[in-house]
């Protein structure tokens, strides 16, 4: 099982491409993904980036946290585990008084 990484404070012209590259030289990235606004596909300013092993998780971590990306300086952590199921939408409310 591989290690999540957060990267954030992305540049608005990172990619998924340019985001797995600018990884891989701690070790083998299995995933790169920059997140987008699901409704103008804009980048959103950050992302995950996967790796095969802990090891090159940790290193990647450590080296890459302030290191600059496209113009910007990375904010890198562990990504945590979305805690509870994702809801869609507010409830509508009640009818009122009769």
């Amino acid at each position: 099982m591989g290690k999540k990484i957060f990267v954030g404070n992305l540049s608005w012209n990172t990619d998924d491409q340019s985001l797995r590259e600018a990884f891989e030289e701690f070790g083998e990235v299995t995933d790169a993904k920059v997140i987008t606004d699901r409704e103008t596909g804009r980048s959103r300013g950050f992302g995950f980036v996967t790796f095969e092993d802990d090891r090159a998780c940790q290193e990647a971590i450590e080296q890459m946290n302030g290191q600059s990306l496209d113009g910007r300086p990375l904010r890198i952590d562990e990504a945590q585990e979305r805690s509870g199921p994702r809801g869609g939408g507010g409830g509508g409310g009640g009818r009122g008084r009769y």
